[in-house]
């Protein structure tokens, strides 16, 4: 047997521990498995991953007591009046300089896209001072911005209940690219998630109704995925918001679906189109109205 000591610096300079013994408790498999990462991260740990993913966030929801909810969603690329303004600005000064330039023109019809997109980042931080500020009823409890917590239409409905002083909650996704929080989101109530199962959970969980801005891929997967669970009855029925009705109509075909038959004409029932915030307040609680 290896009879070799080597100090213990644990001990702080106490009892020597042999060799062996250290080779031991330096071995991969003598740490504590809730600390050892590597261990977490095997294939095999993906339940326990996604039970610890729920529940981190899930906990402290009820520690801030957040227990219904009206989710936004909406493209990131959405950006405030006062920045698209400065974006065209700059692209007009570079298709003038050298208009020849298909990458600057192509720039300039993006940014002239986003002046006009830039009136949704105005109704969503409206939306979220409304809801903020709105008071409990016996029909429909007082309720909290939630948003995927990053910019775009989300920062904007975070934005508008934090200037209401309400709390406000965001929950992130890991991705291969940074995505900051928004500067608007409640500390504490702040949350990156591993997985958008777990993510997408938390989203609709709680909400009362559920919000949609335009957006691309992810925002138009909510939407299909809400309409999906209210449509086949796995969640209780909520008011769905689309917000902008000429672009949802010209990038979704709704009647066309009930016309060849691929969804009921009562499924057209789902949801409303809504322009304003105030619109969009107002739908929500005639809906909870219309209930009672």
């Amino acid at each position: 047997m290896d009879t070799k000591r080597d100090p213990d610096p644990a001990s702080g300079g106490g009892p020597l521990v042999p060799a062996r013994v250290r080779r031991l408790i330096e071995s991969p498999t003598y740490i504590q498995a809730d600390e050892d990462g590597a261990f977490l991260r095997r294939t095999e740990m993906c339940g326990v991953r996604l039970q610890l993913d729920y529940w981190k966030a899930a906990e402290k929801l009820q520690q801030f007591g957040i227990a219904d909810t009206v989710v936004v969603y909406g493209s990131t690329r959405v950006a405030d009046p006062a920045r698209a303004r400065r974006a065209l600005a700059e692209a007009r000064r570079r298709v003038k300089e050298a208009p020849e330039d298909a990458g600057h023109r192509r720039a300039l019809h993006q940014a002239e896209a986003m002046v006009r997109h830039s009136v949704y980042y105005e109704v969503a931080r409206e939306l979220g001072r409304l809801v903020g500020a709105a008071r409990g009823t016996r029909r429909l409890p007082r309720l909290t911005i939630v948003t995927g917590g990053g910019p775009g239409i989300m920062e904007a409905a975070n934005r508008g209940a934090f200037e209401s002083r309400s709390p406000t909650v965001g929950l992130n996704i890991a991705l291969p690219h940074d995505q900051l929080p928004n500067a608007y989101l409640t500390p504490g109530l702040c949350f990156q998630f591993h997985y958008f199962a777990i993510r997408k959970l938390h989203l609709l969980e709680k909400a009362k109704a559920a919000v949609f801005f335009p957006g691309g891929y992810g925002t138009c997967d909510e939407l299909f995925e809400v309409l999906t669970l209210l449509q086949t009855r796995k969640i209780a029925p909520i008011p769905v918001v689309l917000v902008g009705e000429s672009y949802w109509r010209s990038v979704v075909n709704f009647e066309l679906m009930a016309q060849e038959g691929m969804i009921s004409a009562d499924d057209l029932a789902l949801f409303r189109f809504c322009e304003s915030a105030e619109a969009i307040w107002s739908a929500i609680r005639r809906w909870y109205d219309a209930q009672a």
